[in-house]
């Protein structure tokens, strides 16, 4: 009998890099209203709303808005984002993602994305791996943004795991956070010295073997 476990990925800065296609689009509004807005500051929305990336831009200066005035960003913020998307493909994919995604499909693991982004879906459709999902978690589908666990805890239900049988693969603070509040393993994707939280950390996926990931099928590590 295979032993199985949930494997969980987010998308922005795990799978995808499209966090530069953020950056541009946040900046586009932030330009508009005055509001200095570095790629260090676009740190701060990693694994954040779009909501309250919106919240925390307008923060840096102190700027208030009318609830009209925010749904009309928040719409060009996205209708601009989308426009970076429509040529990406599967080069969009990070380094060594893919061999790990067609390992666990060989060993027959489930996977789910588990994802802040609304635009999850045609995402993966483009860079062409939508196939090698078995559920899919988006922001269309949860209330609580992270660092609440919310949006893994359904990925897991969805894959019909429980949160100890559950990994998570994540690039920010908050995602690690999450999945350390819903008991799963965490394993940072990144800069050990930002996610020193999680159990594990990576440079990127490349650095990943998959004697690693027999080791989390197997309970040989924890």
């Amino acid at each position: 009998m295979t032993t199985k476990k949930a494997f969980i990925f987010d998308l922005d800065g795990v799978i995808v890099d499209t966090a530069k296609y953020h950056f541009l689009a946040w900046k586009k509004i932030a330009d508009q209203l005055g509001i200095e807005f570095t790629l260090e500051h676009n740190e701060l929305l990693k694994g954040v709303s779009r909501v309250r990336s919106l919240d925390i831009i307008l923060g840096l200066e102190n700027v208030e808005a009318s609830q009209e005035d925010k749904d009309k960003w928040l719409i060009q913020k996205n209708e601009d984002y989308l426009t970076y998307l429509v040529d990406m493909d599967e080069n969009e994919i990070l380094p060594g993602v893919f061999p790990i995604l067609k390992y666990l499909k060989e060993k027959q693991q489930p996977i789910a994305l588990g994802s802040a982004s609304k635009n999850a879906r045609p995402i993966l459709e483009k860079t062409g791996i939508l196939s090698y999902f078995d559920a899919i978690v988006d922001g269309n589908d949860v209330s609580n943004a992270k660092p609440d666990p919310e949006v893994f805890l359904i990925a897991a239900k969805k894959l019909g795991m429980s949160p100890e049988q559950s990994i998570v693969f994540e690039d920010s603070i908050a995602g690690i956070q999450a999945a350390n509040i819903g008991k799963m393993i965490s394993v940072g994707i990144g800069e050990e010295k930002t996610l020193h939280e999680a159990r594990y950390v990576f440079q990127d996926f490349t650095h990943i073997e998959t004697r690693f990931i027999d080791n989390l099928i197997n309970k040989k590590i924890g």
